[in-house]
């Protein structure tokens, strides 16, 4: 962005003045060097390094390069050579006009670490211009009776050189009535002056004409000529006078055209033509721009172009004034230009950085140099930038200031800055120019990935198909660039035991999560495992999460009958008294399922009978029950199909087959009271609710587990009757288990348990329910009975 200026109310601001310079570089006097003007381009000024007193290569090490007051690139540092030398022809004359000596100020900077120096190349004249008049012809009118050695001021030539190369004498061409004098003022300037030798006759000779030449002192000498036309008049004694010798005004560089300057006036004694007097410039400092405008009647003198003090701060003029008779005087005009505050501050650029690497210590980001081209207070100057960003200005020596960061930055919380610097003058109005850098932060690997959650919580369905995707983790990276790019892995598992490479496997770029093989909930219901998110970093960084797998239950087992056994064995058959009430209980078919929840829920029904009618099954209990009164001639055996069907989508089902067989002689008093049938009915109906059910179900799952234990650890035996089977040797007693009525048998019932005979696999059965209260006695009777 351009610098641009305004005017602004004060801000927070550091001030500095000007006068750092004589501070900065009170140890270190400039050094003054010199070259003839006009020099060839890359002519050798000086050894810069070795007055520094440096090496060649610190020069270039160092950053040194040269910085003048203006900008101005007529000299150039050789950083292979150390060697200053000119980088363009210098023209003393247009650097520095009429002002000697003629010095150029410049400073040589060095960047690493800052130190400037002073220096002042002094630039000397050489005999390039010749003197010039201002007109080719001056006329001057001379009364006849002039006094011999009347002096007449003649118009001055003009030497752009300076010192002995300027104008040095006046000679005239050989004449009988005229020589040329030289008149030194104060200032140094030399004029010309016409003194008459001998007297002039009109009627003898009306006009002369004689060749002025102005003569420098270089070598060789240059000259300039000019005519001069001498017209003898009558007699005219009077030659006009101006009320003061010297007028010095002081005019404000900002006045508009036409305003006037000052009035000079002169009064001539004489009368009619004689005494008529007109006024004009014989000399001014500034011929060539001339901002100035006489007026040859009134004497007034007007500005008619725009004054600049930066440029030129006086003028001198020398004003005639002239009778009709040819008779003049002159006086002096001094005008001293008044600085304003007209000129903006300016900023230079010397070196910026950018972007610049985060979490850094405090880093230089720019270096500039400020400047105002007024004076006075009006050239003093606050420098100073917005408030609410990590940097500061540091005021450095000869008007350098160093833009530096604060602390670290953090590229995550702001990439990117924009600071404008504003510099304020004192002067009155006050402007400021404001100047915008853009500060870019880089990227540094100081962030680690993070998860977008601590935890993973994944479900997936048992018997999946391999390489199903069952779900994703994310971590995100605050960092740019390569810095920023994750990827995942899998986390050694901390279960040695945990197959983890055959289960899953994660995307590496994306992190989603796929499982190889397919899972079975029966065998594995979950399990867990971390991931890690490491980005590309250097150092590299990273985190992890936890991720847990839950495997959903299918309903991928039928129901499974533990008791009776329907292993194809000889079956046991259940003995029921003919003397039975109607929901008198026969036994009860005990079934388990392997899913779990409402897959493993449980119903039973009678799917077949020898007899309908006569038996019936409870749905929720698997409880076989009379139906009604057992008579003489209902048959005496019959075979029963319950139908065991769990609870899932599809249902899966098994069936067990009973063989019951109605039998006379037991004693009554075993019986089931008919009093007490109404409320077992009472206790039965509470099964029908989930609670009680998945109770049983519960209980039943783990007598199976203990069942098949006893199995593995029994002998194989065989049975000694078709009706009877032995109970094995060892740690197992005769009564092996016993439900209680908190399952899903509304009673407390134990069951003998044996391994069969015939079957060539170690598998139990429950034979048959025993009463609690059946005595010893009763038992005989039965075995008799089947015997």
């Amino acid at each position: 962005m351009e610098p641009t200026g305004e005017r602004f109310p004060e801000q927070r601001q550091v001030l500095i003045l000007l006068l750092l310079l004589e501070v900065a570089l009170a140890g270190w006097e400039p050094r003054r060097y010199s070259v003839m003007e006009e020099t060839e381009r890359g002519s050798f000024v000086a050894n810069m390094a070795n007055d520094l007193g440096l090496g060649v290569g610190e020069l270039a090490e160092r950053g040194a390069r040269v910085v003048s007051e203006d900008n101005e690139q007529g000299l150039q540092l050789d950083l292979q050579t150390g060697q200053l030398i000119l980088n363009e022809k210098l023209d003393r004359e247009k650097l520095c006009g009429p002002t000697e000596p003629c010095i150029m100020h410049f400073q040589v900077l060095l960047k690493k670490p800052l130190e400037i120096f002073r220096a002042e190349l002094l630039v000397r004249d050489i005999n390039d211009h010749s003197p010039e008049f201002p007109e080719r012809e001056m006329t001057l009118k001379i009364p006849e009776t002039s006094s011999l050695g009347t002096v007449f001021p003649l118009k001055k030539a003009r030497d752009l050189d300076v010192g002995s190369n300027n104008v040095q004498n006046y000679n005239i061409s050989p004449n009988s009535h005229f020589h040329v004098s030289t008149r030194i003022q104060g200032d140094g300037r030399k004029y010309p002056e016409l003194v008459l030798d001998t007297e002039l006759d009109r009627e003898e000779q009306a006009e002369l004409r004689l060749t002025l030449t102005a003569v420098d002192g270089g070598s060789p000498p240059r000259s300039g000529t000019v005519q001069i036309l001498i017209l003898v008049l009558d007699v005219n004694d009077n030659a006009p006078e101006f009320a003061q010798a010297l007028y010095e005004v002081q005019v404000s560089e900002n006045s508009p055209i036409g305003s006037l300057v000052v009035k000079v006036s002169a009064r001539d004694l004489d009368t009619g033509p004689n005494g008529e007097i007109s006024y004009s410039i014989s000399y001014s400092s500034q011929e060539i721009n001339e901002p100035f405008e006489l007026s040859s009647l009134s004497g007034e003198i007007r500005l008619i172009k725009k004054l600049d003090f930066e440029t030129i701060s006086s003028y001198d003029l020398d004003i005639e004034a002239s009778d009709g008779g040819g008779l003049s005087g002159k006086c002096s005009v001094s005008v001293k230009v008044l600085d304003v505050n007209d000129n903006f501050p300016e900023l230079s650029i010397s070196s910026l950085t950018s972007p610049i690497p985060e979490n850094s210590p405090e880093t230089e980001v720019a270096l500039f140099r400020i400047r105002d081209r007024d004076s006075g207070e009006n050239g003093k100057m606050i420098c100073s930038i917005q408030d609410g960003v990590p940097f500061k200005l540091k005021p450095s020596v000869e008007n350098f200031y160093r833009l530096v960061t604060e602390g670290a930055l953090d590229r995550e919380t702001r990439a990117q800055y924009n600071i404008t610097i504003t510099i304020t003058d004192l002067g009155t109005p006050r402007l400021k120019t404001e100047h915008s850098i853009t500060v870019r932060v880089s990227d540094v690997n100081d962030n680690a990935p993070a998860f977008t959650q601590t935890s993973y919580t994944l479900f997936v369905r048992e018997n999946n198909s391999p390489a199903l995707h069952i779900g994703s983790v994310s971590a995100t990276d605050r960092d740019s660039g390569t810095n920023a790019q994750v990827t995942y892995s899998l986390l050694p598992p901390q279960d040695p035991h945990l197959p983890l490479a055959s289960l899953v496997s994660i995307n590496t770029d994306n992190g989603h999560l796929f499982a190889l093989r397919s899972l079975d909930y029966e065998t594995l219901q979950e399990f867990e495992f971390r991931v890690g998110a490491t980005d590309r970093g250097s150092p590299e960084l990273s985190s992890e999460a936890l991720v847990r797998v839950l495997v959903l239950d299918a309903n991928d087992n039928s129901p499974f009958v533990l008791y009776p056994m329907q292993n194809g064995s000889a079956p046991c058959t259940e003995l029921v008294p003919r003397a039975a009430e109607p929901g008198y209980l026969v036994t009860k078919v005990v079934a388990v399922d392997g899913d779990s929840g409402q897959n493993a829920w449980l119903s039973y029904q009678l799917l077949k009978a020898t007899e309908p009618g006569l038996f019936r099954v409870w749905a929720h209990n698997g409880e076989v029950r009379t139906a009604r009164l057992l008579s003489e001639r209902d048959a005496a055996k019959h075979r029963l199909v319950v139908l065991v069907k769990d609870n899932g989508e599809p249902p899966r089902s098994a069936t067990a087959t009973l063989h019951l067989l109605l039998v006379d002689g037991f004693s009554q008093p075993y019986l089931p009271l008919p009093e007490a049938a109404p409320a077992q009915a009472q206790a039965d109906s509470l099964t029908v609710y989930l609670v009680v059910a998945l109770a049983s179900v519960s209980s039943l799952f783990l007598l199976s587990v203990l069942l098949f234990v006893a199995v593995r650890l029994c002998r194989r035996s065989r049975a000694a009757s078709v009706g009877r089977c032995s109970v094995p040797e060892g740690p197992f007693p005769g009564h092996l288990v016993d439900v209680s009525g908190t399952g899903t048998l509304s009673q407390s019932y134990q069951y003998e348990v044996c391994l069969t005979g015939g079957s060539e696999s170690n598998d139990f059965k429950f034979l048959k329910p025993i009463l609690p209260n059946i005595l010893s006695q009763d038992s005989r009777r039965k075995s008799e009975f089947l015997e």
